[in-house]
């Protein structure tokens, strides 16, 4: 069986279908994968290979279908829609979360909506009415920009609502200044092609960069990316890192002619002006204090989390992490620690998040190979406090390609490892 749907996938591939991303294993090839739909979805799970329950999005009206079938490379614009469950009693179990009166209506998000405009707004305003001194109000201000960051990427996976123009409006404002809802909303979703993840130049939120390029740097700018995989190095240089390469490929963009973004880029700088004024003028706190003292501090925060979320692994799954996190720094980041069952879960909201790891604790465990971090963001800042995760630089010489044939069978190809999913 395994023999067969091998060798009927790569012979399909090859005759019907052209491979994207084809640069990162040095093919050439500019054409986009093309589904093939004549291969037959196989009867049962291959042998050797964990059973996978996938959910595939329903006609508008009808109840969604699960069926068996290998995990297949979504579009990007379903990414949002895919699950991956271990079985048909899991499948049940996380239907059975979505149907509870608390999904349906979402009222812990929009509590959460009201929390974070209703808190950031009230501190400006106490600061304004000589309540409360500007120095009393920065921590307040700095936990609401990251609790707001973490609240965007809430939104932008479909929640409160399922109107994406809704939730883009909830989203929108620009609290911590630097990055545009619509950017941020684009580039995660493409980072949830797991079978990219960490992937230079593939996957928009790695931390990795590739032997080329590590050799192309200045001593000043390997220091600089080595720092950033420490936990202490990554609160001070994170931020302007990040900052930097995101106004470097705009720019880039714009050199090659991209003005798909233009328009974003023009109301988000409407609305920093806006903000910043209103800030200096009605409030009474100075622009650049809000700048330095606010929104940089709240993404060195923000930033803590994705430290060590994804490592270079082989099997996809392998490079995400769940990190077992306390109370507090769970309410922080809406319970994204639990990171790999939120990539195999991106529609769950992040209230049900600790339900559905509990309920296969151990099985997720085994998923992710073991990358699993029992002592939380604690436990890193003791290992990591001035020790690198890791190298920055990826292992992978040849990179990874990835494709589907639309039929449920994935391949990939991990540095010039042919990989067949199942």
């Amino acid at each position: 069986m395994r023999a067969f749907y091998a060798s009927a996938v790569v012979t399909k591939l090859i005759g019907r279908t052209t491979i994207s991303k084809c640069e990162s294993i040095g093919w050439r090839c500019r054409a986009a994968p093309v589904p093939f739909e004549g291969l037959p979805a196989p009867p049962c799970a291959m042998p050797g290979g964990p059973t996978v329950i996938r959910e595939t999005p329903a006609h508008p009206g009808r109840a969604p279908r699960f069926h068996r079938s290998f995990p297949a490379l979504p579009d990007p614009s379903r990414l949002n829609a895919m699950a991956e469950y271990f079985d048909v009693d899991h499948a049940r179990a996380i239907a059975a979360l979505h149907a509870r009166f608390t999904a349906r209506t979402e009222w812990p998000t929009w509590l959460l909506v009201v929390v974070i405009y209703g808190g950031w707004l009230a501190v400006l305003l106490l600061v304004r009415d000589g309540h409360l001194s500007l120095a009393a109000a920065t921590p307040p201000l700095i936990l609401l920009g990251a609790w707001h960051l973490s609240l965007q990427h809430e939104l932008l996976h479909g929640h409160p609502t399922r109107s994406a123009l809704v939730n883009k409006l909830l989203g929108y404002p620009p609290l911590t200044i630097w990055y545009p809802y619509t950017l941020y909303r684009d580039t995660h979703l493409e980072h949830h092609r797991d079978e990219d993840l960490t992937v230079p130049g593939i996957d928009p939120e790695t931390n990795y960069v590739t032997r080329e390029r590590w050799a192309r740097l200045p001593r000043w700018r390997r220091a600089l990316t080595v720092a950033r995989k420490t936990f202490l190095g990554r609160i001070v240089v994170g931020p302007p890192l990040a900052i930097a390469t995101t106004f470097r490929d705009a720019f880039a963009a714009f050199r090659r002619g991209d003005f798909r973004y233009l328009p974003m880029w023009l109301t988000h700088v409407a609305c920093v002006v806006a903000l910043l004024a209103w800030l200096q003028w009605a409030i009474g706190v100075p622009w650049w204090y809000y700048l330095l003292a606010v929104t940089w501090p709240a993404l060195s925060l923000a930033m803590i989390r994705s430290l060590y979320e994804h490592r270079a692994a082989p099997h996809p799954k392998a490079r995400i992490t769940i990190n077992e996190a306390g109370f507090a720094m769970r309410l922080l980041y809406l319970n994204n620690n639990y990171h790999l069952v939120h990539h195999d879960l991106p529609k769950l909201p992040w209230y049900d998040l600790p339900r559905a790891y509990r309920m296969r604790r151990d099985a997720y465990a085994k998923k992710c190979g073991g990358f699993v971090i029992r002592g939380g963001y604690r436990a890193l800042l003791a290992r990591h406090a001035w020790t690198p995760t890791d190298s920055p630089v990826h292992p992978f010489d040849a990179g990874t390609a990835s494709l589907s044939t639309g039929s449920g069978i994935k391949v990939a190809v991990v540095d010039r490892v042919l990989q067949i999913s199942t």
